[in-house]
């Protein structure tokens, strides 16, 4: 309705008196419009002139793509077209597998951000880190081009290398990482036992996200014994995100009830509210889930769930803070659409859009150098090294237990040397169980 009445003011020369009689809004609404045809009409004379005149020929489909990407890149970092080839690749994508370099990227200030590099990928493995900023491909600098020229020029053939020049905090000058092209085989789901405690490492949200989970969980719990496991940590750290219905899924895996997210859009009648369904694959169990600054869009729904149901205890560092969604748009044999179309809140109502999940306990990932063990008078001494101390005499099911016990703290303190937020969250599950136990 509203587009056939504004095409039929537009459309008729309704003069001076008919324009009289028309209200301010109506009035606003004729400028508006006649103001969009004489700017449609400005890029058909502008596109007509370079057709035409330019120094070279040029590729017609080209041009339209480009003006196509400009505009939609004006929009958000996350808003692009996908012309056919591109739109394929993401699809199979989504299915958890394809060819690259294993990196989830954006635009930031003119240059390429490392949202997160994916586990066990070329770019993980080269060392490529979430906050990187890529400023040249082989050596060509990344300024100008559209995050979808910049991703384009990062794919290739399998085998094939690309220099990739990296500008990273800390660091006063530009370095250079040489990476090989790969296939990119993703496992979502990772699961493991650490002592009593289930790790589950979710490193994407394709169509595998869901299932992965809950076979992980079945595994590892099995291993440890439903009735010994202490909890689990959900590690989500560098986890660039992925499709919404997998998010929606896996923090409905943990919750009995309530909202988990809601999307709003730029209408009321597109909000939507997703809320859970009763069953928790856990038991119950502690959760503590693990985040950073490559945690993004999926990751930080599934996180922001679990936090304000008091569902989990958030450690690490705050996240990426993308808040928006993207709806996907098939355009007819011409690839597809990546368009903004709403912005998502976690159950409380809040926005973490340029804001990110903030942890309950914020830990920050750095290794510690092992000091030199002390010798002599100033080692550590306890009361059975002192002369003439009493016996404690133990059952051997007791000592079986303190061994097990030592084994347990001791690993933890290695692993802080190498994953202080994991062996952080292990300390934490730990003190949960003695405290549930008490009670």
């Amino acid at each position: 309705m509203k587009q056939a009445f504004i095409g039929v003011i537009g459309g008729a020369a309704l003069g001076v008196f008919a324009a009289t009689q028309l209200t301010p809004p109506l009035v606003a609404q004729e400028n508006g419009a006649r103001s969009t045809y004489e700017q449609l009409d400005l890029f058909g004379d502008i596109f007509e002139r370079v057709r035409s005149q330019y120094v070279d020929q040029v590729d017609e489909a080209k041009l339209i793509e480009s003006a196509i990407n400009g505009m939609l890149a004006s929009l958000d970092p996350h808003s692009s077209y996908l012309p056919p080839d591109n739109f394929e690749d993401m699809r199979v994508q989504t299915k958890g597998e394809f060819g690259g370099l294993g990196i989830e990227v954006t635009m930031e200030n003119g240059l390429v951000k490392v949202v997160a590099p994916i586990d066990e990928t070329p770019a993980a493995k080269a060392g490529i880190e979430s906050g990187d900023f890529i400023s040249a491909l082989d050596g060509e600098p990344v300024l100008g081009l559209t995050l979808a020229e910049a991703v384009e020029k990062m794919r290739g053939r399998v085998g094939e290398e690309i220099t990739l020049t990296i500008l990273r905090e800390g660091r006063e000058e530009p370095f250079e990482i040489s990476i090989v092209r790969d296939t990119i085989k993703i496992r979502a789901v990772r699961a493991r036992a650490e002592g009593d405690v289930g790790v589950i490492r979710i490193t994407t949200f394709n169509e595998q996200t869901f299932d992965n989970l809950e076979s992980g969980i079945a595994e590892v719990t099995a291993e440890i014994g439903e009735d010994k496991i202490k909890g689990y940590v959900i590690d989500l750290r560098n986890n660039p995100g992925g499709l919404l219905n997998q998010a929606i899924s896996v923090s409905d895996a943990f919750l009995e009830t309530g909202e988990i997210v809601s999307t709003r859009g730029r209408n009321s009648d597109d909000s939507e509210r997703h809320n859970a369904q009763p069953g928790d694959l856990t038991g119950g169990k502690p959760i503590v889930v693990l985040i950073n600054g490559g945690s993004a869009s999926a990751s930080e729904i599934v996180a922001g769930a679990l936090q304000d149901h008091r569902r989990a205890i958030i450690v690490g560092e705050k996240s990426f803070g993308k808040g928006s969604v993207q709806t996907i748009m098939p355009l007819s044999g011409q690839g597809a659409m990546r368009l903004t179309t709403a912005r998502y809140y976690t159950p409380s109502g809040r926005s973490i859009q340029a804001l990110g999940i903030e942890p309950d306990i914020l830990v920050e990932q750095r290794k510690f150098e092992a000091e030199p063990e002390a010798t002599g008078p100033a080692a550590r001494r306890s009361e059975a090294d002192l002369r003439g101390s009493l016996e404690n005499k133990l059952t051997e099911e007791e000592q079986r237990l303190l061994k097990e016990e030592r084994e347990r703290h001791e690993a933890t303190a290695k692993l802080r040397e190498d994953d202080l937020q994991l062996a952080y969250a292990l300390d934490l599950l730990t003190g949960l169980s003695v405290i549930a136990q008490t009670k």
